[in-house]
């Protein structure tokens, strides 16, 4: 006690010195660490911010692993454990899906064979594209989601959204690809066994863009895996919990997420960690395809 008031009756400099010769520290040491302690690091704060704006971007989707490569990509030099410490600090947790089992079978539809064969990996764009059905709550019924996929990059090329899950909406989403692609034709067209696909106005629009179809053996959504994840990303990183109190409402926020982040700004495995948009338009710079 009696040490302690006298510590009290010295000047901050003495008391320095004082304490520094009972832990065996020099000044020098005691002074430069005091200032690191009250030194901003603005790059880390930087950094923090960033992580904390893309985390808001993805609706709280992103991991470090999509984090890094989303800094990475836009010029960040960082690596996975750094991010995942920014993250910590920040207190942000992502959302991500638990592991799905899907059912198997072996039958293909006779008339529409399936020629993809889980063949996923087509060597440029236009040459492969998958399309689907999935279902969003949408206020007082459900609504209906169809898209097209190019299997190159994994690009989302076409959507549409309807009340109803019949030949139209399926029609519409391959119209929308077909155009905005540029009316490519000989194009395999890859789908499940769904009525929709199978249906004579499908076929025939199918037949006008001179495109080839193919179909998944019955039940066996693993033929049509490309689909599948991209769903299972909508609706797991994206679609709010509460889902949508209009059919307008969803079609507004899934279009952004479908056209907008998820082609433009999402890194996607099979691209490298590179969002599809991107991708596609750097390989086929790189190799020349027009």
């Amino acid at each position: 006690m009696e040490s302690y008031a006298l510590i009290d009756q010295l000047s901050e400099h003495e008391s320095v010195e004082v304490v520094c010769q009972v832990f065996g520290v020099s000044r020098s040491s005691y002074y430069e660490h005091r200032q690191q302690k009250t030194r901003v690091d603005v790059e880390r704060l930087s950094l923090r911010a960033e992580v904390n704006r893309r985390f808001s971007a993805s609706r709280g989707a992103a991991g470090s692993r999509t984090m890094t490569a989303m800094l990475k990509e836009s010029g960040i030099s960082i690596g996975r454990f750094k991010v995942r410490s920014l993250m910590r600090e920040l207190g942000l947790i992502c959302r991500q899906p638990g592991p799905h089992a899907y059912r198997k079978a072996t039958v293909e539809r006779p008339d529409i064979p399936n020629h993809l064969d889980r063949q996923f990996n087509a060597q440029q764009p236009d040459l492969v594209w998958c399309g689907d059905i999935t279902y969003v709550w949408t206020g007082v019924s459900w609504s209906y989601l169809a898209v097209v996929l190019d299997l190159f990059s994994r690009r989302v090329v076409g959507w549409a959204m309807s009340s109803r899950p019949d030949a139209d909406l399926v029609v519409k989403a391959l119209d929308h690809a077909w155009i905005q692609r540029g009316k490519p034709a000989r194009v395999m067209f890859h789908s499940d066994q769904g009525s929709q696909y199978g249906s004579t106005k499908f076929r025939q629009r199918l037949w006008r863009y001179q495109m080839r179809q193919s179909m998944s053996r019955r039940g066996n959504c693993w033929d049509n895996a490309p689909m599948e994840r991209l769903f299972r990303s909508l609706k797991s990183e994206w679609i709010p919990d509460s889902w949508y109190s209009s059919l307008t409402e969803a079609r507004r926020d899934i279009g952004s997420y479908l056209m907008g982040y998820y082609n433009w700004q999402r890194p996607h495995t099979v691209n490298g960690g590179m969002p599809p948009a991107v991708a596609e338009e750097k390989l086929t710079t790189l190799s020349g395809i027009s």
